[in-house]
């Protein structure tokens, strides 16, 4: 059977890239091994949020009575229920793809692919049965996995990896979390947040090293406030699990530490799914340990494309998804605009939140540029007040010269939903007086957007 695109991987680069494709008419397949919605909707993204969903709502419950709230008796933390309301959401949500495929005409192939050929992909299903389809283009979105290091192997026991954090038979009374990225630093609030006994390990300065310095040190505070250790400048050096718990030696500044711990988590990055897909026999190059792609996606060897988590840029579901719709838009002869990767919105989704897009104010300074930075506290919202929350802050970087926005660093309650307003300013080179005009609503958090726009240029109404 031959097809205008065949697409190895589901997640959400590939089933995005599938279904523009269709809606551009190109008749297309999907080959997927798994469930359908890949590892985001399956055992990240969507899940996770559920699990970190139902601590802030256990974590509510423990403050009820701020809110006015009486609570007769115990309120526990049922971790079974909330594991089992995770899966149940991303089974959920994983039967929409199979739906959103059927109203799209695009069709699923159950297996393995694997470019064998120039157009000609090879799928391999459960029983080791083989056939053959043919393609204009192919588009490798394999996705990725828990990275392992070479003295943290995971056992899928005492040392694991996200998927079975999701999936523990029991809460673990201590826990070690090896890396504070969004990953780690998600999972150490979740379980910190329902009773574990949390130690964050980061072997860079800073937790959460990606985002602005300030941010980085709130949430670290905020961590801390809630019982969790952190552990930055450290490294862990080895685990030894021959006993019942895990002996885990760590490396600071002033020298090495042991600690115990009930089970490891490895949240040390990801490793890109090449093996096995027809990378070396076809001679797509590699640079880097990823994919090397035009900025259509176009690998070395003609009518084979590769996104997401395999090419270089932010391992992001919603990057994969903008990679994919301007991968086939391309392909279907549109003229789609390259993606500009110094626009990517991120998101952790502890409490408080973190959002930010753009340069933090120390890259900003190194590339050059005279700065404007202002910077409006949640203490200052009254809707943070009113929530309850006013742990958190708005931090944003200008140009001093022209007034174009060049960073937004948020921490707080709902930042990950009010980042999307950021994107839109700084894709529209929106200055920073044009943000202080634009009236935002009363009482919400984005008016901290505003009063930061405004910090800036020393016209601040509410610090």
């Amino acid at each position: 059977m031959s097809y205008d695109l065949i697409v190895i991987g589901s997640g959400p680069g590939g089933y995005v890239a599938a279904i523009r494709a269709s809606q551009l008419g190109m008749k297309t397949a999907v080959i997927e091994k798994a469930e359908l919605g890949g590892i985001c909707l399956n055992w990240g993204c969507i899940p996770t949020k559920s699990l970190l969903k139902s601590a802030q709502v256990f974590d509510y419950t423990k403050h009820a009575a701020d809110y006015g709230v009486k609570i007769n008796g115990d309120v526990e933390a049922d971790f079974e229920g909330m594991v089992g309301r995770s899966r149940e959401v991303a089974g959920n949500m994983s039967k929409g793809i199979e739906f959103l495929f059927k109203k799209n005409k695009v069709e699923v192939i159950n297996g393995f692919g694997k470019i064998v050929s120039k157009g000609k992909v090879e799928v391999s299903d459960e029983k080791g049965n083989k056939k053959t389809y043919e393609a204009k283009n192919i588009m490798l979105a394999t996705g990725a996995r828990s990275k392992e290091l070479p003295n943290l192997k995971q056992d899928g026991k005492k040392i694991i990896g996200y998927r079975k954090a999701m999936t523990l038979d029991k809460k673990p009374e201590s826990m070690i979390v090896v890396g504070s990225g969004a990953i780690g630093s998600e999972f150490a609030y979740f379980y910190s947040t329902i009773g574990t006994k949390v130690t964050l390990v980061e072997f860079l300065p800073n937790i959460l090293p990606n985002e602005d310095e300030e941010v980085s040190k709130q949430m670290a505070r905020t961590f801390k406030k809630a019982g969790m250790k952190v552990m930055t400048n450290s490294s862990v050096e080895k685990v030894d699990t021959s006993g019942k718990k895990c002996k885990v030696t760590i490396k600071t500044k002033k020298g090495e530490e042991q600690h115990e711990a009930d089970v490891v988590l490895s949240a040390v990055g990801i490793t890109p799914n090449l093996e096995g897909i027809g990378i070396e026999e076809m001679g797509i190059e590699l640079e880097n340990g990823k994919v090397k792609v035009d900025e259509f996606y176009k690998t070395n060897v003609d009518g084979v494309y590769a996104i997401g988590d395999i090419v270089h840029g932010p391992a992001l579901a919603h990057v994969a998804s903008a990679e994919g719709i301007c991968a086939v838009e391309k392909m279907a002869g549109e003229n789609p605009q390259p993606i500009d990767y110094n626009n990517i919105p991120g998101a952790t989704y502890t409490v408080p939140e973190v959002a930010s897009v753009g340069m933090t104010e120390k890259q900003a300074k190194e590339a050059g540029y005279e700065v404007k930075v202002g910077k409006f506290p949640y203490t200052a919202s009254g809707k943070a007040s009113a929530a309850g929350n006013k742990d958190g802050f708005i931090k944003l970087i200008f140009d001093a010269k022209y007034g174009e926005l060049l960073g937004g660093h948020m921490v707080g309650l709902n930042v990950t939903e009010m980042i999307a307003e950021l994107v839109v300013a700084k894709k529209l080179e929106t200055t920073g007086h044009e943000l202080i005009k634009a009236i935002h609503p009363h009482p919400t958090m984005s008016e901290a957007i505003m009063e930061a726009a405004a910090a800036a240029y020393d016209e601040v109404i509410h610090i």
